[in-house]
């Protein structure tokens, strides 16, 4: 999003504008002030605690305002937080005004449809279970809303297909924000308690150590990411002209993971398989990597090392469980005459059976030194006529369905190379090792 599409931009800003029009009766009526700020500096404060890459962590904060404001009140208190959060991607300023403006919009919703359905007096007499039901209708609005605007912004911003960018955003987030939602509404029913705002900060207590343990989630996440980037870029500075390709393969691994229904840990995990599958080219000389003419068996043979290669280079990477296994064996054949090992049928691990078709694909999608793209259907006809002897046909199914319904995009592209030569015959790594 560093460069930020002029339709992404006015969205953003039309999304903003409305954040304003909700804020706009503050400027003319009278507003509890001292209660805005006390929930103002506590989410700004929480939001820094959890660190960057990990936002939403203080929604409770937010509900407890929608449970005890009216609706414009309720919604000044995420602008501090949103607009003083930790940013590192470009722009910083248009992205802080968008979170600002999506959790206004989000609050004000929320906060309207728990005054609509008489939450304020429920939670003024501690009233229960009726206090529960404006809640359990207010915190679906609060997700709604923040669901519709971020599946909004990714198709316009980032180019995301709109059944994808929509796909399980509200299912993901209805869980958490129910839990946030009642700690948000226990701590209304003790501010309005007589023991007052001071009760209610204990309720921040147990989820400040939830806060913090969340934060320190991500921050190795982001260090796990940091580690595959650099092994990437290594690679792509070696081999210049399979330049983006893991990231490639990293894409349509995943589209084919999701296809097959595996849920999103294993997605994810099939990601940075298909990203690092081919890392142990770090061992390979560059010579080889970059030769234009045919190779000799002896190179060859040298080139094939590389599953093994990276293989080692990964084994003490813990996070990356079973894309493991796919960097060493994603040159395996249904068949058995692959390698390094020879494996057949289901003796390859999953993983690798779904990287190599993402794999292929991609290689006969891209321009390299010796050959020009092939269009994706030629792609997709030659996996499924090899499917079964080299590629699992479960996978190049899965491959075609997910195409079929979603397009190929992919996010990088490979830098432009020398005049290609005429195409190959049949699938990389038949007449020539697959570079």
């Amino acid at each position: 999003m560093e460069a930020v599409p002029a339709r992404a931009r006015v969205y953003v800003a039309g999304v903003a504008l409305g954040a304003l029009s909700c804020l706009e009766p503050l400027s003319t009526g009278r507003a509890p002030w001292w209660a805005i700020a006390l929930l103002a500096v506590l989410h700004a404060c929480g939001e820094r605690i959890t660190g960057r890459g990990s936002p939403g962590t203080c929604h409770p904060v937010l509900l407890a305002g929608a449970f005890l404001l009216s609706p414009p009140a309720a919604a000044l208190v995420a602008v501090p937080g949103a607009l003083l959060s930790r940013v590192e991607q470009r722009p910083v300023l248009l992205r802080r005004v968008w979170r600002a403006a999506e959790l206004v919009l989000a609050v004000w919703a929320a906060a309207r449809v728990f005054r609509a359905l008489g939450g304020p007096d429920a939670v003024g007499a501690a009233d229960f279970p009726y206090a529960l039901l404006p809640a359990a209708a207010a915190v679906p609005v609060f997700c709604a809303v923040l669901a519709l605007l971020d599946g909004s912004v990714l198709v316009l911003a980032e180019h995301v297909p709109p059944r994808r960018a929509w796909r399980g955003l509200f299912a993901r987030s209805l869980a958490p924000l129910a839990v946030h939602g009642l700690a948000g509404l226990m701590m209304a029913v003790l501010w309005r308690s007589p023991y007052g705002p001071a009760a209610a900060l204990l309720v921040l207590l147990p989820m400040c150590v939830a806060w913090w343990a969340f934060a320190q989630y991500h921050r190795e996440q982001a260090a796990h990411q940091a580690t595959i980037r650099a092994l990437v870029q290594a690679v792509d500075i070696k081999d210049g002209y399979t330049r983006g390709h893991g990231e490639r393969v990293g894409q349509a691994s995943m589209m084919i993971a999701r296809e097959l229904g595996m849920d999103d840990e294993r997605v994810e995990v099939l990601r940075f398989a298909g990203i690092l599958h081919d890392v142990g080219k770090l061992g390979v000389p560059t010579r080889l990597l970059r030769k234009d003419g045919p190779l000799t068996p002896e190179e060859r043979r040298i080139i094939e090392l590389h599953p093994e290669y990276g293989h080692e280079m990964v084994r003490g990477i813990s996070f990356l469980g079973e894309a493991r296994a796919a960097v060493l064996h994603h040159h395996e054949r249904m068949d058995g005459s692959g390698y390094p090992y020879g494996l057949v049928g289901s003796q390859i691990p999953e993983s690798a059976r779904v990287v190599a078709v993402a794999d292929a694909f991609d290689a006969m999608t891209s321009t390299r030194s010796y050959r020009r793209a092939r269009p994706v259907p030629a792609a997709l006809a030659e996996l499924e006529r090899c499917a079964g002897s080299q590629f699992d046909p479960r996978m190049v199914k899965a491959l075609v369905q997910a195409l079929g319904k979603y397009g190929w995009h992919p996010a990088v592209t490979a830098d432009e190379v020398p005049a290609p030569r005429p195409p190959a015959a049949s699938l990389p790594g038949r007449q020539r090792a697959h570079r």
